[in-house]
């Protein structure tokens, strides 16, 4: 699918994946499967410009764009996940600040976000609020002193890691009792702690994080009051596409670990790959991750272009392609055989890692209600 992409694409994505082969599959064998953020790792991917991505233009930087992010997500995901999370929550933490932040938080937080300096995180996820964002009671009354923050919020991935996190919260109003806004919190603010490290079945920093009566300065309020939820589904929208991008990152590495063990592991005195039915398994590997591809790539494109339908193209792209690519994984374990489940086998880790991807940032079910609501919409 690298048609669809231009000179300057092509050789950004050539750029990210010899950074991934040559300088994160060492810190892969060296760190290993960790709840930490590795600090070399972070430096190499400093290095390499990566956080340069989310500059504003104004910084220095090349705006936001979400192409460039798929791109290096693509070519991250399959080497070494905490490398593709830390570069995913530091677009999620930091685009809100470039969507709704005013001159001087745009200055404070964003340049050190773009040169990996401040490690930061999105909380929006709650122990009672996951698809219903509206069922969050994690809350912010105002004082004269600011805003003070009572709650939780659940499955925040590089919470422990960041510096600063982009809080959303209820703040009821008279005419909306569900108004949601959105505020900077730093890590240092009293009343805001890291209540528990989760562990999940592919190890990555994860986290509860509490609110117990925590003062948040009215300058780290993002936007107005009220303009949370819009600024949540605005981040989303790049986001999630992105997501998409990492599944077809791990979908690729599981069908080059396919291919190899096909080619070199004989069974009834011929290798794998003479058989009609491994073939036929990576025929339809291939394809489908193709398309993923190409729905990923689509979707970037359009929302760089301001497409109007950007929105249901994210969720297109993110749906098929984290669907697609756990079919991949599924079947690249099923060529292993007994291999493909052992602990610690490359295939093994892939599966593990591919999960999650079609639950966070909106479930498969989620997505499929989003487009057949646009679909409904456009029809009248």
């Amino acid at each position: 699918m690298d048609f669809m992409l231009s000179d300057k694409d092509r050789a950004f994505k050539a750029h990210c994946r010899a950074f991934a082969q040559q300088r994160l599959r060492p810190l892969a064998d060296k760190y290993g499967e960790t709840q930490e953020v590795p600090a070399e790792m972070v430096e190499e991917m400093r290095s390499a410009g990566l956080f340069e991505l989310l500059l504003p233009q104004e910084l220095g930087g090349p705006g936001l764009k979400a192409l460039p992010l798929c791109l290096a997500r693509e070519e991250m995901a399959g080497v070494y996940c905490p490398a593709d999370v830390t570069l995913a929550m530091q677009g999620l933490g930091g685009l809100p600040i470039n969507l709704a932040g005013n001159q001087a938080q745009r200055e404070k937080y964003l340049g050190p976000i773009g040169r990996g300096e401040l490690l930061t995180s999105f909380a929006l996820t709650e122990p009672g609020a996951g698809s219903d964002v509206n069922a969050m009671t994690t809350q912010a009354k105002e004082t004269a002193d600011g805003f003070v923050i009572n709650g939780s919020k659940k499955f925040i991935s590089n919470g422990y890691a960041a510096g600063a996190v982009t809080v959303f919260v209820k703040t009821p109003q008279e005419d909306n009792p569900r108004a949601m806004s959105a505020f900077i919190v730093d890590k240092d603010t009293p009343g805001f702690s890291v209540a528990q490290r989760l562990e999940v079945i592919a190890p990555h920093d994860l986290t509860l994080l509490e609110f117990k009566d925590c003062l948040v300065p009215k300058e780290n309020l993002l936007g107005e009051v009220g303009q949370g939820f819009k600024i949540a589904m605005q981040t989303l929208e790049v986001l999630r596409m992105s997501v998409g991008a990492a599944a077809v990152g791990i979908g690729a590495a599981a069908l080059a670990e396919a291919l190899a063990y096909a080619k070199e592991r004989v069974q009834f005195g011929a290798p794998l790959a003479d058989y009609q039915a491994i073939q036929f398994k990576l025929a339809d590997m291939a394809t489908e991750l193709a398309a993923a591809r190409g729905l990923v790539y689509r979707a970037a494109m359009e929302k760089d272009a301001g497409a109007a339908n950007a929105s249901r193209a994210s969720s297109m792209a993110k749906l098929f392609a984290t669907e697609a690519a756990s079919r991949a994984v599924d079947q690249a374990v099923q060529i292993h055989g007994g291999v493909g489940v052992l602990k610690g086998s490359a295939v093994e880790r892939l599966y593990r890692e591919i999960r999650a991807l079609r639950i966070y940032e909106g479930t498969s079910e989620i997505h499929r209600i989003i487009i057949a609501r646009s679909l409904l919409a456009e029809a009248g």
